[in-house]
């Protein structure tokens, strides 16, 4: 199936979440996808070669890490003016799409995410510099850990196909803890035990734009209901010279 077309519905000019992304480090939105969008996507999912996939049983794909070109539909869906316009009031015109990720959290492919900011980027090819390690290899894409100052300038906006609560795996954040730096273990385990933490319920169509140094997890679905979700990574960051963005 081809999509020429994604009918994508205008956002509400007068949702002020700016102040949201600054203090929390996360903004939850109603509605970014129409029905009609996200039938669309799922069915060019379902019909996705599983060979395509980071995570898969029975030939049926629960994860797909190098999803803007596997898929180049998600590319265009990233670059789409509505979702920019989620995007560019955080980093401006020039942040750019550098990673999409798809996700499908079902009773096949459960389990439980521990508190954790997401401090991996991806990248064409492994190039030793200051301030990049803990190089690893995930379906064949090299990822390494930057900089600070790279994960500040990036912003992850999370498209949900489904509806998710807790009882299918919706994140629970700590807000602000985006703002403290790369945290260790024992700091993620204080984070946990003294501050507050808040579920991010999202219905079918709607997002979440979030910091990837928000602390986050999710529990194991306790239904059987599917969890899918697209994730795109933004960034207005330039890599050194010799790196560059797997996507990008």
């Amino acid at each position: 199936m081809v999509i020429e077309h994604l009918d994508i519905p205008g956002l509400d000019k007068a949702c002020d979440y700016i102040s949201n992304i600054e203090r929390d480090g996360f903004a939850l939105f109603e509605k970014v996808l129409d029905d009609g969008t996200v039938n669309q996507l799922l069915t060019v999912l379902r019909n996705l070669n599983s060979d395509v996939a980071f995570n898969q049983r029975a030939g049926k794909a629960f994860g797909i890490r190098n999803l803007l070109n596997v898929l180049p539909l998600t590319r265009m869906l990233a670059n789409s003016a509505p979702l920019r316009a989620l995007v560019e009031p955080v980093f401006g015109c020039e942040a750019r799409v550098v990673r999409g990720i798809y996700f499908d959290k079902h009773r096949d492919a459960n389990r439980k995410v521990a508190w954790h900011q997401d401090l991996t980027i991806a990248v064409r090819e492994r190039v030793e510099l200051e301030g990049y390690g803990v190089w690893s290899v995930k379906a064949g894409i090299q990822h390494v850990q930057p900089p600070i100052a790279v994960l500040e300038k990036m912003v992850t906006l999370r498209l949900h196909l489904d509806d998710t609560n807790e009882s299918n795996g919706a994140l629970r954040v700590i807000p602000g803890s985006h703002k403290h730096g790369r945290l260790d273990v024992e700091e993620i385990q204080s984070w946990k035990e003294h501050q507050w933490t808040v579920p991010c319920p999202v219905n079918r169509g709607g997002a979440m734009l979030m910091r990837p140094l928000l602390l986050h997890s999710s529990s194991a679905a306790t239904n059987s209901k599917h969890r899918r979700v697209l994730h795109f990574e933004y960034s207005s960051a330039n890599l050194p010279c010799g790196m560059n963005w797997y996507d990008a």
